[in-house]
């Protein structure tokens, strides 16, 4: 049986000029999101030289801040004096997209280009859960310019959240979207549209299910944590583009009379125990889907994005 191991997150404090714990309005202003934005690229770069996965915590957070800060230990652990040659990120011709809202938690998103994209727009979701606390960097998507979609605005320019249960009019609810795809993993299904991100997966997995002297199993864990929440933007369609969550597992059994061998650096940092038969990868991934309206036409969601990292391992 496989076991789940979570990564933990942290929060930091920050201030916001406006409560909205009732009232409807815009998680935030284009000034203050602006400053958001210029801090996550100046903290992360720092941190991603340094290989500082506790610098990254002050800028990230949910399933980006889990893949990226689990991927500076092993760095770390790897390389203690850093990267001198780091290249440093740079994010231009930034839009934001700011719904208005009511409660907590709040989120905005930012569309830029990037130096690490040509082509592709990276969409940066940045969430935070109180007045207390700062902005972070919790998903992000980098999709072609001519995939980014058209969101549905009001008459202030301001975008719309979609709710997160059925009262979002959607094919799939957005808090139903992580266990949705983790069924779809293991069991197959008509929920989603075929593509690299969702049947090829499978059938990836089918190939290298059996190989000589050794086995692999996966297990597909919805997230149920609040730090790995889902997030949407209604588009001007009835549909959304929505974040996501989800964790897994893969575990790899070698025959009697071997010993599985890790070879990778960043694996060793993050690897407990002592492989005699197994080894246990666990990983987190953040997904982003295009999902049609409940009375569209066309009812599959479209797994547009997905970026997994290795958060843990262990040895048996």
């Amino acid at each position: 049986m496989l076991v789940a191991v979570l990564t933990g997150l942290t929060g930091v404090s920050g201030c916001l000029t406006v409560h909205g714990e009732k009232a409807v309005v815009p998680a935030t202003t284009e000034a203050e999101a602006a400053k958001v934005l210029k801090e996550f690229v100046t903290t992360g770069n720092k941190a991603n030289r340094t290989h500082d996965p506790k610098l990254n915590t002050t800028v990230e957070t949910g399933a980006l801040g889990a893949i990226d800060q689990a991927g500076l230990r092993a760095k770390q652990a790897v390389h203690p004096d850093g990267n001198p040659d780091h290249k440093p990120l740079e994010l231009t011709d930034a839009r934001f997209l700011i719904p208005k809202q009511a409660g907590w938690p709040k989120f905005f998103v930012a569309d830029t280009a990037s130096n690490r994209s040509r082509g592709a727009r990276w969409l940066l979701v940045f969430t935070r859960n109180g007045i207390e606390e700062k902005w972070k960097a919790s998903y992000l998507a980098v999709l072609p310019e001519d995939s980014v979609p058209e969101f549905a605005e009001d008459g202030e320019g301001h975008v719309e959240a979609v709710p997160t249960d059925e009262t979002a009019r959607l094919a799939v609810a957005p808090k139903d979207l992580s266990r949705a795809y983790t069924d779809y993993l293991r069991e197959g299904g008509g929920t989603f549209a075929d593509g690299p991100l969702t049947n090829r997966v499978r059938e990836e997995r089918r190939k290298s299910a059996t190989s000589p002297g050794a086995r692999t199993e996966w297990a597909d864990l919805p997230a149920e944590d609040a730090r790995f929440g889902p997030l949407g933007l209604r588009t001007e369609d009835g549909g959304a583009l929505v974040f996501f969550t989800t964790h897994h597992q893969m575990k790899q059994t070698v025959a009697k009379g071997y010993r599985p061998e890790v070879k990778d650096p960043y694996i060793k940092a993050l690897l407990e125990g002592t492989p005699k038969q197994s080894v246990t990868y666990v990983r987190v991934a953040l997904q982003v889907a295009s999902v049609p309206a409940a009375d569209a036409a066309e009812p599959h969601v479209g797994v547009v994005y997905r970026l997994q990292g290795l958060t843990s391992a262990k040895g048996e």
